[in-house]
């Protein structure tokens, strides 16, 4: 390529002498062959610094001719600085339009060759769309076996590897180029890299976070490799590697589950799950069945949500799984679904969650969530149910929504069967856990910040200052069975949430990870805009987890704390006449009233 260089750049000045003078022989001067050989000389060590022989031919990108045109532009400067030194020492005279016909003639020797290049050689590659440019973050062993698997499978090819270590950068591993972080963006400008995947299996959660802030928003896509514990055979496959789930920027510390308290929990036992087929019943009821329950009893509304569980979880065929379609408002139907099963464990998850629906339809909202607790909880104390964990929700802290002191309200009636519990000496226990958003949840954000991504935005926030408490379904589940074995009876467990994150900055890493960059007025020109639509009803700009955070105790699990149970509890059922007098009357204003007046 510099040899090539070399050649075509005295070509380009000397068709330019001949252009603007109308000779076409060879220069056979001194002067003449000093004015010439000055066109590589200058030009190509600019080639050099812009990276002109870096790039591989085969993976040339489109966007790499603008990098040409502006190497040539400076090198034809430089060049015209050259000559008018010349000039002063009268070795030779230089019209004003050759400047001009050498860049052009130049860029276009220099640019073409290369894409021509590009085009006839490997004209299969290029119309295919094959051997994407890719690099791997991690130069270790699991990084050369996957260069190595991606080498075999032949769809990509890799650029080069980035390492933190200032030891291993600069030098080749598995005949690859190690490269510092801070190189992506040349990389991306010279290869036209569209991805990078994470080859450390063993990255906490913490570093991850900081790798993926140091390297998003250049337009690429991340992903990773599974876990370590995934990978315990040494071999790496392409489909193996999964994108980047907008949880690992959270930079939650994940705590192992305690084996011992969901067995305790669930081993053996007739299991119900209402609200079965929703986003936190659903991931119960798998982790449920993985737990070699007696029986898995799914209570479900919502006839194709049940459908799409009950099929899932009919693949594990030494779990007993009884699908029960009905709704927890429902008396007789709870009742005998209690009775046939000998349910002795339930997870109330049923329930209306989306705030402005919830909001627009008072009373179905209330009676849902209200009475249909009150139901499933009155039910589970008469039919002897060992164990009842209500799934409440952060909301329920001082709430401005009517679905938050829904919530409220059905830790009041738990708090209220508890006391029931104790009094008739049953051992029963019921216990409610409090937590915030689930990300991916039916309703929340994230679908949602998905679906505007995948049409080209924009990405609709409510207000740029609001923050949210997140964490993963999964996590969520695992930690409900585990406060649930540690229930003594009328406790309130509080989930460790992390720190509250700005939907602001969540919509924005979103945004990158899907390969995107943000639209603002830092960057005018970036693909996805954010656009602020104000606070709909009801929502607040942040969440809480307690009343009382001083009264909150630790348990001997690192993400559940105790609360103490509601205070109020004892007047539950002259409250819930109340309500269900004003529901049966439809009366909404009274209903708002008595609900927000009782919580007080």
């Amino acid at each position: 390529m510099l040899s090539f260089d070399a050649v075509a750049l005295s070509v380009a000045l000397w068709a330019a002498f001949a252009l603007r003078f109308g000779v076409w022989t060879p220069p056979n001067t001194v002067d003449q062959f000093l004015t010439v050989l000055t066109a590589p000389m200058v030009a190509i060590p600019v080639f050099v610094r812009h990276g002109l022989y870096r790039a591989v031919i085969r993976y040339l990108p489109e966007k790499a001719l603008w990098t040409i045109v502006q190497a040539m532009t400076i090198a034809t400067l430089v060049w015209v600085l050259v000559v008018f030194l010349l000039e002063m020492s009268g070795r030779t005279v230089v019209p004003r339009s050759v400047p001009l016909l050498y860049w052009a003639l130049g860029t276009m020797l220099i640019g073409g060759s290369r894409f021509a290049a590009k085009k006839l050689l490997w004209p299969r590659e290029e119309a295919l769309g094959i051997r994407k440019p890719i690099v791997i973050y991690g130069a270790g062993s699991a990084g050369a076996q996957l260069s190595a698997a991606i080498a075999r499978e032949g769809r990509m090819f890799v650029v080069g590897f980035l390492d933190d270590s200032p030891r291993v950068q600069g030098s080749d591993v598995a005949g690859i180029r190690v490269f510092p972080p801070s190189h992506l963006s040349t990389l991306h400008e010279q290869y036209g890299v569209q991805e990078v995947i994470l080859s450390i299996p063993s990255l906490t959660a913490t570093r991850r976070q900081e790798i993926l802030a140091k390297i998003s928003g250049l337009g690429v896509k991340i992903r990773t490799l599974p876990a370590i514990t995934d990978l315990v055979s040494g071999k790496y496959s392409i489909n193996r590697i999964r994108e980047i789930d907008i949880d690992d920027l959270l930079g939650r510390s994940s705590v192992p589950a305690d084996p011992a308290l969901i067995a305790d929990m669930i081993e053996g036992h007739s299991i119900m799950v209402t609200g079965a087929g929703g986003s936190i019943g659903s991931e119960l009821c798998r982790l449920v069945a993985k737990s070699s329950p007696q029986r898995l009893v799914l209570f479900e509304a919502n006839e194709f949500a049940l459908y799409t569980i009950e099929r899932e979880l009919a693949a594990l065929t030494d779990v007993v799984v009884v699908p029960v379609l009905g709704s927890i408002t429902d008396s007789a139907c709870v009742a005998r679904t209690m009775a046939s099963n000998n349910v002795q464990v339930v997870f109330h998850a049923a329930a209306h969650k989306h705030v402005p629906l919830v909001e627009a339809n008072v009373l179905e909202g209330v009676r849902n969530n209200v009475l249909g607790t009150l139901t499933v909880a009155s039910l589970a104390l008469k039919h002897d149910v060992e164990t009842f964990v209500l799934i409440s929700s952060d909301k329920a802290v001082r709430p401005t929504n009517v679905m938050g002191a829904t919530k409220r309200w059905a830790e009041f009636i738990i708090g209220h069967m508890a006391t029931a519990a104790a009094a008739k000496q049953t051992g029963q226990r019921f216990t409610a856990v409090r937590f915030g958003n689930v990300l991916g949840s039916n309703g929340s954000v994230v679908p949602l910040f998905k679906e505007q991504i995948s049409r080209g935005g924009p990405v609709t926030l409510t207000d740029p200052e609001m923050t949210r408490y997140f964490m993963s379904i999964h996590e969520a589940a695992e930690l409900i069975v585990q406060a649930g074995a540690l229930s003594e009876g009328g406790d309130v467990f509080l989930l460790e949430m992390g720190n509250p994150v700005l939907i602001k900055t969540l919509a924005e890493n979103m945004i990158r990870l899907a390969g995107f960059s943000v639209r603002d007025e830092a960057n005018p020109r970036g693909e996805i805009e954010l656009v602020v639509t104000g606070k709909r009803p009801g929502e607040k700009m942040y969440e809480e987890l307690f009343y009382d955070e001083a009264a909150a105790t630790k348990t001997k699990h690192p993400k559940i704390m105790r609360a103490r149970g509601a205070a109020n509890s004892s007047r539950v059922e002259e409250a819930l006449a109340e309500l269900r007098e004003a529901l049966d009357a439809g009366n909404e204003p009274d209903v708002r009233r008595i609900l927000f007046g009782f919580i007080q």
